[in-house]
């Protein structure tokens, strides 16, 4: 039987040189891992829609979803998550807040390796940071 395909977004919002990411509660899948910040597509949502419902409920504020970077799949134990991912920018005035998230932080892609994502967000930002290619 095939695995359950389970639909996500993720933003890449770059500002001044620094990449948004977000940390997992504590209670949830892959807890405490960082990842940039987005969720799960709903029915009857466009992934573009899933976003911007996703960012102002993890982090307090609006999007703007800009351009699709690309999209790859990543097979969990017992489920394949499908990654949407796409440039995006927060309005100017922004200060995005840990509403439905651990953390919120602003790190460069040095920084990055500090901290510990899932395999699926590893993944595409290790194809963002020109580690490997988009398939």
């Amino acid at each position: 039987m095939a695995s359950p395909v389970i639909s996500v977004v993720a933003a890449v919002v770059e500002r001044g040189g620094r990449y948004l990411i977000t940390q997992r509660k504590p209670g949830a899948v892959l807890p405490l891992l960082w990842e940039f910040p987005g969720g799960r597509v709903e029915a009857g949502e466009t992934p573009e829609d899933a976003l911007t419902r996703e960012i102002r409920e993890r982090i307090g504020c609006g999007v703007e979803v800009r351009e699709k970077l690309g999209e790859h799949h990543h097979a969990y134990e017992g489920y394949t998550v499908h990654m949407h991912l796409f440039a995006c920018a927060l309005p100017e005035a922004a200060i995005p807040a840990p509403v439905g998230v651990h953390a919120v932080r602003w790190v460069s892609s040095d920084e990055m390796a500090a901290y510990e994502f899932p395999p699926a967000d590893q993944s595409s930002m290790d194809k963002l940071l020109g580690v490997t290619r988009w398939p």
